[in-house]
């Protein structure tokens, strides 16, 4: 049974989009694939409870309690490889966690680091992406997915998927139009990773 681990900070949106699409196109008969655990950088997340109400094992690692980025990415590293019987998950998909991952930590799961991103990269890397695309005018956002490399959203695009800007749109509006198509490409992507 090859293994995904998902990473997580907040409400895990994402994690429950994955979740739900493994179950209901049956990954595990499929191709073998199970989610072994849920890891949040937050004891508050609000997606560990659905993680655990779908009976999967989650686990906290408060990146709070780390002198650095590089001592908590270490502790997340060891945590991960706990999730899988073989310490080599197949993939590591952050779902909304929201930490910089140092180039140490990208090195050990090369290849195996996923993410997604709420604007169509290169566009907007970083933080406030729907604001910063109404700002400079934009007729289009969207989501990518993409590798994790060490360099900020920088990876191979591996999917994306395009949402209008609409007159008058506040950042709100169009971050919830971008997460539903978030939550549609990104199972399909890791779906498609792992044949």
């Amino acid at each position: 049974m090859k293994n995904i681990v998902i990473l997580i900070s907040g409400s895990g949106s994402n994690m429950a989009a994955i979740v739900a699409a493994a179950r209901r196109e049956q990954w595990a008969e499929r191709r073998g694939v199970q989610i072994s655990g849920v890891i949040a950088n937050r004891a508050d997340a609000g997606g560990l409870a659905l993680a655990q109400a779908q009976g999967i094992r989650t686990e906290v690692v408060d990146h709070k309690k780390f002198a650095t980025r590089t001592l908590f990415d270490e502790a997340l590293a060891v945590a991960i490889k706990r999730h899988d019987p073989d310490a080599r998950p197949a993939l590591v998909v952050l779902a909304g966690f929201m930490r910089v991952l140092t180039a140490g930590f990208v090195a050990e799961f090369e290849g195996r680091l996923v993410n997604v991103h709420p604007s169509l990269l290169p566009a907007f890397t970083g933080l406030h992406t729907h604001q910063r695309a109404i700002d400079e005018g934009c007729k289009f956002a969207g989501a990518t997915v993409h590798r994790v490399t060490a360099e900020l959203d920088h990876g191979a695009i591996l999917a994306q998927a395009v949402v209008p800007v609409l007159e008058g749109d506040t950042a709100e509006r169009l971050a919830a139009r971008v997460l539903t198509q978030e939550h549609l490409i990104y199972a399909r992507t890791i779906f498609e990773m792992l044949y």
